[in-house]
């Protein structure tokens, strides 16, 4: 049986609370459909719809004493991109009697709002009547925030691609037409200038398949035994060797350190982002402190906790809750935006916890702490 096209309500009477009847249903568990974050529209084997719940009135627009006892066409009138009556289009109720619903897709509400509908037809035997069809309606907000998220990630990385990769382009190009006319001075000077702007776009590559492992659950860590001490002196010592002051450092660990299970590597990257951005952002003294610390993991009693601190101006307090985002920066002074947000996913993988305050110098504290992690086979 189709459902007609009669936008009048039905002679029998409006159902009193929005919930189907049949046993086992979501009344049945004790759920009122209210609390459903996501548009609930059930119609009966009439065509009437018996249950508009309130996340349907949200994203609608419509009360649900107008919609109750109404055909579903007329109480939920959806169209698809191309403006074509949805439920004309599919016929539910008169269509195959081995269909059981509708995959999730985009429709349009009345003035053109775009939402996503899912849609399941239950039967009382498999090829049966349609006994109820059950309409999920969810907002396109959230899937259009993440969408302009992987735009600004496209946007940032052909700017952040294009600068090196046109100073390469630029010197190897003037090489190769005028390899004669340059001193070897000159030479290595564009010669080093092409292998730092290959570095930079290397680093790039990096951060963008950390992002999709980050986002995807699929960073994997390998763990070995890690010195986190003597981790962050190399850290240190680079610095002093690139022409930072040493005593523009101060290193404090507080022994004994119990034994760490890591990524060797991904603990280098976390080390790396931090000190960097006191370096970068910050002011006066760097201080990095390594201290035991109670593991955030369940079960262990035991983590690594490190500390880096400067004396900078610090983050803004309206700030801290989006340090860890994607793209936010803490000064203009270069940079994608993407390392803390990486550093951040990390130590999450590791089973650890990062947090953002402000040192008692007055700049910016980073503090991340690991679980010791041990090997099951070392337990």
């Amino acid at each position: 049986m189709s459902v007609g096209m009669s936008g009048t309500r039905d002679a029998q009477a409006v159902p009193d609370a929005c919930a189907p009847r049949p046993a086992g249903d979501l009344a049945g568990l004790g759920i009122d459909p209210d609390d459903l974050p996501d548009g609930l529209v059930v119609a009966d084997e009439h065509g009437h719809v018996v249950c508009f719940n309130a996340a349907a009135q949200r994203i609608t627009a419509v009360a649900a004493e107008d919609a109750l006892g109404r055909r579903l066409e007329t109480a939920l009138p959806l169209e698809d991109l191309e403006g074509r009556r949805w439920w004309q289009l599919t016929d539910p109720y008169g269509g195959l009697a081995i269909r059981v619903g509708q995959p999730e897709r985009n429709l349009l509400l009345p003035g053109g709002r775009e939402v996503l509908v899912t849609v399941r037809y239950v039967r009382g035997e498999p090829t049966g009547p349609v006994r109820r069809v059950v309409v999920s309606i969810r907002d396109t907000e959230a899937r259009r925030r993440t969408e302009r998220s992987h735009a600004e990630l496209i946007a940032t990385v052909a700017h952040e691609l294009r600068s090196p990769l046109t100073s390469v382009k630029g010197f190897t190009a003037t090489l190769l037409a005028k390899w004669s006319r340059f001193t070897d001075d000159q030479k290595r000077l564009m010669l080093e200038t092409v292998d730092a702007d290959a570095d930079r776009v290397t680093r790039l590559i990096a951060e963008l398949l950390d992002i999709s492992r980050i986002d995807s659950g699929r960073l994997e860590v390998r763990r070995q035994p890690v010195d986190m001490g003597a981790a962050v002196g190399r850290h240190i010592q680079a610095y002093v060797a690139a022409g930072q002051p040493a005593d523009r450092f101060l290193l404090r660990l507080e022994q004994p350190l119990p034994a760490l299970w890591a990524d060797p590597d991904k603990v280098d990257q976390v080390l790396s982002n931090l000190i960097e951005n006191a370096v970068r952002h910050g002011e006066g003294t760097v201080t990095i402190d390594v201290t035991p610390a109670a593991s955030p993991r369940e079960g262990e009693d035991t983590g690594t906790s490190v500390t880096v601190s400067d004396e900078g101006a610090g983050i803004p307090e309206e700030s801290m809750n989006r340090v860890f985002t994607r793209f936010w920066r803490g000064s203009k002074r270069g940079g994608t935006g993407l390392g803390l947000y990486i550093v951040k996913g990390i130590v999450e993988a590791h089973g650890g916890i990062i947090t953002v305050g402000r040192a008692p110098g007055g700049g910016a504290e980073f503090r991340f702490t690991l679980p010791v992690s041990t090997p099951a086979y070392l337990t």
